[in-house]
């Protein structure tokens, strides 16, 4: 008796064949970009479209106030930093150009749906620091205070960026590939990359402002260096 009780109860928990055929359905819309579906460690679509909006904001406002106080940062943002106040280019449009070889190593390495929002972070990003200006000014920032809060933001706008399977291209991609393939910490390889960008920014600003800027990396690559880690967090 116990065990036909059992055998009924299996038969009744069985999933019908149109539950199976939905299931299957779900699964097969999420292979379609990457494997995206919502689970215990994997962020669903809307999740990282909401994880990466934010973290591409607080960039935004981080890269503003840097750029207000005349100061920059490390990476592709640093170099299109650089670019600006050499040549009076627009920085969104620069940094936007400056990204587009990496996307071969994201293709090649990363995988079609780190691309995917990596190159979607990269473009909302070029759009908000070119017209930042318009929608967003300071009226006296004192410097210190301005580039570890520049710094800051910037980190945790990363942070989302990478915890959400994306980056904001350039070296971002590179630190996520590194530390993925290797083990290597990703904030400590964007830090090392951001010195070497941070001495060539004596050809274009004052020996001060590079230092307020170094400053603001270190707040910065110290952040992620802390919390980017994947024996912490391990959702994708």
């Amino acid at each position: 008796m116990p065990s036909a009780g059992i055998e009924a109860g299996d038969q009744a928990a069985a999933p019908l064949p149109s539950e199976t055929l939905r299931e299957s359905q779900a699964l097969r819309r999420a292979h379609r970009f990457g494997n995206w579906a919502a689970t215990a460690t994997r962020h669903s679509p809307w999740e990282d479209a909401l994880g990466v909006l934010a973290g591409v904001t607080l960039t935004a406002v981080g890269i503003a106030i840097l750029g207000h106080l005349g100061f920059l940062t490390g990476g592709m943002a640093g170099l299109a930093f650089v670019v600006h106040y050499l040549t009076g280019w627009n920085f969104g449009a620069v940094f936007f150009v400056l990204n587009l070889p990496f996307y071969v190593l994201a293709i090649g390495r990363m995988g079609r749906s780190f691309t995917i929002k990596t190159a979607f972070a990269v473009a909302l990003l070029s759009v908000m620091t070119a017209f930042s200006g318009d929608v967003l000014r300071f009226a006296d920032v004192q410097p210190l205070l301005g580039t570890c809060l520049g710094g800051l933001m910037i980190g945790f706008g990363l942070l989302a960026l990478f915890r959400h399977r994306a980056s904001a291209g350039g070296v971002g991609i590179l630190a996520v590939y590194l530390q993925d393939r290797f083990g290597w910490r990703a904030g400590l390889t964007q830090m090392s990359v951001d010195l070497l960008v941070l001495v060539s920014a004596f050809a274009a600003v004052s020996p001060l402002a590079v230092l307020y800027s170094v400053i603001g990396a270190v707040v910065l690559n110290l952040f992620l260096a802390i919390n980017h880690r994947t024996d912490r967090y391990l959702a994708v």
